[in-house]
């Protein structure tokens, strides 16, 4: 069966490779405006500036946009490449000048999505995934003219700061603190020391770990790495399967962001959702506000949490055969993976090996937890970013020294980090290979042939869940919820606006807040449930599982949460707009 599945995984890609060779030779490229809204500002030379990743950008003369070169209208009358690869313009806002940057984008049609379909398919076919994203790879590249894989593609998309923070911090500080923790004990005496007070069993085990995701609600990989790492010990100490541990881990970590939105995610997500003309997403302030009055939509979060919460409560109906299998096994058998499976974690690290004369204590663990903990949320209030490699960083010295206080020999703390380290090398070489996939996906235009799909003229009660299942599909194929809103929700608001207005609906606003909530929500299911997905994938690491008994596992519940979502909001809009 597995050496089927191998050669018609090689059939497919062989097949995906010739059609990439086809596109680029024969395919033209559809060109999209992209526009963009950000705080502007005078700066200190009177020029005007805005801030882009925490960084000054001047802005250079702005034009009207009627004749920039970049509006949509002359993008679709181009042949060739732009002339330019951004601009700054005015747009007339019932009087008022708008700042706009344009940037053009592109995509091959139904061909876009092609690289992110080969990466998937591979990883279902071959339960490989550095290979599969790696097949991917090729094929977009090939698809863009890129044929020096090396040089035009693996160093631009390695050689840059985002990651080599995350090689840093998944590596070196996360791999290091694992490794210390293993190394003198420490998260098995936490285990030990919860288990005795306050985990009696799978449900409790569970339980806490939900707790957990639902205090770290800052979403995404912080939340999964801070949560997956303080629960792994505890869990695999009550025998809690590792698929389940991993759905929680998941499925609390960006879900939990959208409902409790007091973190980074507001901030970004309204210099997408400016419309010329609508009055409640006039200003920053507004869209802000915007924010927050649609979190009662968010339908697929509110639901996600709650279910995850019932499965901690081995309250298992909504959850899939996958993972009740997963339950059954470890409650008979005890073993904590699938016969086959194939942990994204070194097996030195599912066993402590303290050296001899050392004693553990609890406080080894939760101190420097602590300690990470303070520093990823100070940070984020007084500087309005969590400082994650700082708080890791800080962790694992704290760790450190207190072993050497301990007297604990440096030979064995070395040795612990080394282990450390090659614990999650598989992982980190998959998160790299998926960024790269997702920046080939996004440069290919996979997201926006998708929303181009969509017309004026669709009934606006139709339009909520097809906006939903567009920006499932882009995450999914992407690995990003973030890259999909960035995407998505420029062309979905206008488009929603359009429709609410030439369709007479009485309450536009609360079918505009129904829609940005189906986007909002639609590229979290994507992102949580792709195999080439940072979140899936620490998901699984940080919690010992095999990445595709995860992802399969997680499929059925995530999808049924999200059509009962899907219905909730078409209703919402039938009734309310």
């Amino acid at each position: 069966m597995i050496k089927n599945a191998n050669q018609f995984a090689l059939i497919i890609f062989i097949f995906s490779v010739l059609s990439a060779l086809y596109v680029y030779k024969n395919v033209d490229k559809t060109w999209q405006e992209q526009s963009y809204i950000y705080q502007t500002y005078v700066n200190e030379q009177g020029k005007l500036a805005y801030i882009f990743k925490g960084e000054e950008r001047l802005i250079e003369t702005p034009i009207d946009y009627q004749k920039s070169l970049l509006n949509q209208q002359n993008l679709a009358q181009l042949s060739g490449e732009p002339e330019i690869k951004e601009q700054w313009v005015y747009v007339d806002n019932q009087g008022e000048k708008v700042l706009k940057l344009l940037k053009p984008g592109f995509h091959f049609g139904l061909w876009s999505l092609l690289p992110a379909f080969v990466a998937i398919a591979l990883c279902l076919l071959t339960r490989e995934p550095i290979t599969a994203l790696f097949g991917g790879i090729v094929v977009g590249a090939f698809m863009l003219g890129k044929f020096d894989l090396t040089d035009q593609v693996l160093v631009p998309n390695l050689a840059t700061h985002s990651a080599a923070a995350i090689l840093l911090l998944y590596l070196w500080l996360l791999g290091g603190l694992i490794g210390i923790w293993s190394k003198t004990g420490a998260a098995y005496a936490f285990a030990e020391t919860m288990t005795k007070h306050f985990v009696k069993g799978p449900r409790s085990a569970k339980v806490v770990s939900w707790l957990l995701g639902i205090i770290f609600f800052q979403g995404g990989t912080v939340s999964t790495v801070l949560v997956g790492t303080t629960v792994r010990p505890l869990a695999d100490k009550a025998k809690v399967s590792h698929e389940e541990m991993s759905y929680i881990v998941d499925s609390t970590a960006s879900p939990i962001a959208l409902v409790l939105a007091f973190n980074a995610w507001p901030i970004y997500v309204q210099a997408l959702i400016f419309v010329p003309g609508v009055s409640f997403l006039a200003t920053e302030s507004d869209r802000i506000a915007f924010f927050f009055s649609s979190i009662p939509f968010s339908f697929y979060a509110i639901l996600a949490v709650t279910g995850t919460l019932l499965l901690s409560l081995n309250i298992m109906t909504f959850s899939g055969k996958g993972l009740r299998a997963a339950h059954q096994r470890a409650l008979t058998t005890g073993e904590l993976d699938a016969p086959n499976a194939r942990p994204l974690s070194a097996n030195e690290l599912h066993h402590s090996k303290v050296p001899h004369g050392y004693k553990p204590h609890f406080l080894e663990f939760v101190l420097p937890l602590l300690l990470l903990i303070t520093i990823a949320i100070s940070s984020f209030i007084f500087l309005g970013s969590p400082k994650v490699n700082w708080a890791f960083g800080a962790a694992l010295m704290l760790s450190v020294i207190v072993a050497l206080i301990k007297k604990m020999a440096l030979s064995d703390l070395i040795d612990g980090f080394g282990q450390g380290l090659k614990s999650v090398v598989v992982a980190s070489v998959i998160l790299m290979l998926a960024i790269t996939i997702g920046n080939i996906s996004k440069e290919i235009g996979g997201g926006l042939y998708m929303i181009d799909l969509l017309g004026e003229n669709i009934p606006y009660w139709l339009l909520p869940i097809m906006l939903q299942f567009i920006t499932m599909v882009i995450a999914f194929s992407t690995g990003t919820s973030w890259g999909t809103y960035a995407i998505a929700f420029p062309l979905a608001m206008p488009l929603a606006w359009t429709i609410a207005q030439t369709q007479g609906l009485a309450n536009p606003e609360l079918f505009m807040m129904v829609c940005f909530a189906t986007v909002l929500n639609g590229s979290i299911f994507g992102d949580q449930c792709s195999p080439i997905s940072d979140t899936t994938i620490l998901s699984a690491m940080t919690t010992g599982c095999d990445l595709m008994d995860h992802v399969k596992t997680q499929l059925f519940p995530a999808t049924l949460t999200a059509g009962i979502a899907g219905i909730l909001w078409t209703l919402t809009v039938i009734i309310g707009a």
